[in-house]
């Protein structure tokens, strides 16, 4: 491994912003097992997380916050965001936290004399892409590019956590048909979202990773019809498919995600990322793997 001179790995802090959210809780999780000195941003009103009640320092901010941001970043070597508005409402938007508010933070760190930034992206994203925010993150990355920082851009595909869950995942383990949008035959190199959090981790004390766009996807190209496939052999059982063509609304699935499923019927993400794997010491996680865990977390929340 190539490694950076002690500062990134001797007891300097590391600011993770995010952490509120699924990747960015894992990152801050793995950080503290390491035994890195940790702090979040905690917006106004939040409960406590899990990363604070096993020694996180929390600190008050918002993206939308400039000033919050310059506070949080001060004392920090390193600042890994995760934050995104895909999850949020109200005045949580595309606009306001993916571009804006990250370009707040990227901003901030530079005044706060941040040495390093970790930026985790989407596959795809370009400041021209016609999707906001593929567009949005873009914008970030190249403004962080633009930086005086040394910096690390993690595209990743998918994330098996999410959509593939919620679209496959969700209705197999409560034994309910699957509804897929077209023929589901498209493969992507869907990711778990533990080893995205693992490379975001690693680049933090790896020389080789300053000024690089790390490419992210699973071992393996998969398609909707071998998720269900997957979830069937570790469930036994089999599970009743139905498909809708991309150009007729879904019954019960909003709108934005049956159009997200349709266009993923026109393109094919396979990513190797083989070689970047083995560089990071990191052994990626099949999709049986992951369905085996899936299934394992389930039943032990109904035991």
């Amino acid at each position: 491994m190539v490694r950076l001179d002690a500062r990134r790995k001797g007891n300097v802090m590391i600011l993770v912003v995010g952490a509120s959210g699924q990747l960015g809780g894992t990152i801050a999780q793995m950080l503290l097992d390491r035994e890195r000195p940790v702090r979040i941003l905690v917006r106004p009103g939040s409960a406590d997380s899990e990363p604070v009640a096993d020694g996180a320092e929390a600190v008050i901010g918002d993206l939308k916050d400039p000033a919050s941001l310059v506070s949080a970043c001060q004392g920090v070597h390193a600042v890994i965001t995760t934050a995104n508005a895909t999850a949020r409402g109200g005045d949580d938007t595309i606009e306001s936290v993916d571009r804006v508010g990250n370009r707040n933070l990227v901003d901030a760190a530079t005044a706060a004399g941040v040495d390093r930034f970790v930026f985790v992206s989407a596959l795809g994203a370009s400041p021209d892409h016609p999707m906001e925010l593929l567009r949005a993150k873009g914008e970030t990355e190249q403004h962080l590019r633009d930086s005086a920082m040394a910096w690390t851009v993690l595209q990743p595909n998918m994330f098996l956590d999410k959509l593939p869950m919620a679209v496959v995942g969700g209705p197999a383990l409560a034994g309910q048909p699957v509804t897929l949008v077209g023929e589901a035959r498209r493969v992507h190199s869907m990711v778990a979202m533990r080893d995205a959090a693992a490379y975001a981790v690693a680049a933090l004390d790896r020389s080789d990773a300053d000024g690089q766009t790390l490419v992210i996807g699973g071992p393996q190209p998969v398609s909707w019809r071998d998720i269900v496939a997957a979830f069937a052999q570790e469930l036994g059982r089999d599970i009743p498919v139905r498909t809708v063509p991309p150009e007729q609304p879904v019954p019960g699935m909003p709108d934005f995600l049956a159009g997200l499923l349709a266009a993923l019927e026109t393109y094919d993400s396979p990513v190797d990322s083989s070689a970047l794997a083995t560089a990071y010491g990191i052994k990626p996680t099949t999709l049986a793997h992951f369905v085996h865990d899936a299934v394992a977390a389930s039943r032990q929340h109904v035991g």
